[in-house]
């Protein structure tokens, strides 16, 4: 008997015993005085016993048979072990076509070691609640989380999941397994996702290096943008950086369930890369996870604005790294230890030292943008030479180079030089018999 029935025998006792009466004894046990005439007669007729409810001891008439409990033991075991209750408990009726209760399914796995009920969260740090947005569209929550997510099949190791997950119904618009969260897969993430929905109003993101600049004498200047910022202004997007994961909750509570859910199900699915898991996403589980979780908006409005043909073409040039270069001389370039030569044909006006835009895009092609014009060029084999700024006075000659360019020098006697020393000695006599020594002149 419990504590509370040895109560209830006491003062049930006492009222047998006509110590007190019966709405004295209603008031002691809270009851009713027709109770209290109903546990008398039991009290009288079975003892102590008749304070027992006659249920005790006795099996549910919602029991689960025995074969059934133990054929969703063996597929926990086997299948579900490192599974949450209601995510087997999903599995059992997806799978397996076992429907029960989910409570029912956690009893099971705490009997069978394979749960672990959660103990109660202390109290943290008071933050005060932010309600949705209204519209769908109007802020969507970003983030990259790194993780096993493939479980080290064909030693993947840690692959980064990129997610946007809107704020006002908790729907996931884009996932993305990508090498990392740089500059580049998440202009690629972006690209297609603005192709594919539009442009929301505004991105809820951390301060990870590739959204915000976080070195000290780098943030003193405003005009200081990262790429994706630099990206976002020419879109005319709104992005919020948060100061806390916290801040952003629904994106970080986004991972915390697919680090549970997804990896378990890329492990059913039996998919060990990317590549697979990318087509996965969009074809199955983002439908089947948007039905489950998503909310209905407050206001029915797509804030999305869908982008014409001409801003389509513009989004790879948008979605690139911008680096400036100076045009010299010999109109060349250099970038990343190459060198460039432009092309005498070019659509815009192009100037010694003008400063161009090199866009390097994601497909890994480079880009000369000039004036809003793109320029041509051609990749050069080595860098050009150098041009000396005054010749030098004395140029390196081989021994046969030298032979080969002295004058030929006759001798003395040679032929030649007697006619022409005989011819000059008879012009000087002559010039001396005629000479006329002038008369000397008084002054």
């Amino acid at each position: 008997m419990s504590a509370r029935e040895l109560d209830r025998f006491q003062i049930i006792k006492k009222l047998i015993g006509r110590h007190i009466n019966g709405t004295k004894a209603a008031g002691l046990l809270c009851l009713s005085v027709r109770q209290i005439r109903r546990l008398k007669a039991k009290v009288r007729q079975l003892g102590p016993k008749g304070l027992i409810h006659g249920n005790r001891g006795r099996d549910s008439h919602n029991k689960i048979d025995n074969d059934e409990k133990n054929k969703i033991t063996e597929l926990l075991r086997q299948r579900y072990h490192d599974f949450g209750p209601t995510f087997a408990n999903e599995k059992l009726f997806e799978n397996h076509g076992i429907k029960r209760d989910p409570k029912t399914v956690r009893q099971i796995m705490i009997g069978e070691g394979l749960w672990k009920p959660r103990t109660k969260k202390q109290a943290s740090v008071h933050r005060a609640w932010r309600e949705r947005r209204a519209c769908y569209g109007e802020m969507i929550q970003f983030d990259g989380s790194y993780e096993h997510w493939f479980e080290d099949r064909n030693n993947t190791g840690e692959v980064c999941l990129l997610a946007a997950i809107d704020d006002a119904t908790g729907r996931v618009v884009s996932l993305k397994f990508a090498e990392h969260e740089g500059v580049f897969p998440v202009f690629g993430f972006w690209q297609e996702y603005l192709v594919k929905n539009g442009k929301p109003r505004s991105i809820y993101l951390d301060k990870f290096s590739t959204y915000n600049i976080n070195h000290k004498l780098a943030k003193e200047n405003n005009d200081t943008l990262t790429q994706f910022e630099r990206a976002c202004a020419e879109l005319r997007l709104e992005p919020i950086k948060a100061n806390s994961p916290q801040a952003k909750g629904r994106v970080e509570r986004l991972f915390e369930t697919l680090q549970d859910r997804l990896i378990k199900e890329l492990r059913l699915a039996d998919i060990s890369t990317a590549e697979t898991a990318n087509i996965y996403l969009e074809k199955t589980f983002i439908p089947q996870f948007n039905a489950r979780f998503s909310v209905e908006p407050r206001n029915k409005t797509d804030l999305h604005q869908k982008l014409n043909q001409r801003e389509i073409k513009q989004l790879p040039g948008i979605f690139s790294r911008h680096t400036k270069r100076t045009i010299l001389n010999d109109f060349t370039f250099s970038f990343k230890k190459q060198w460039y030569q432009l092309t005498k044909e070019q659509p815009a006006t192009v100037c010694k030292k003008d400063i161009v835009i090199v866009e390097e895009r994601v497909d890994e092609s480079i880009h000369l943008r000039l004036k809003n014009k793109y320029l041509n060029y051609k990749l050069l084999p080595v860098r050009p030479p150098k041009r000396s700024k005054s010749q030098p006075w004395i140029i390196a000659k081989t021994t046969e180079q030298i032979n080969l360019s002295k004058a030929h020098l006759p001798p003395p006697n040679h032929p030649w030089k007697l006619s022409f020393h005989a011819n000059t000695r008879a012009k000087q006599n002559t010039q001396v018999g005629h000479f006329k020594i002038p008369e000397s002149r008084t002054f």
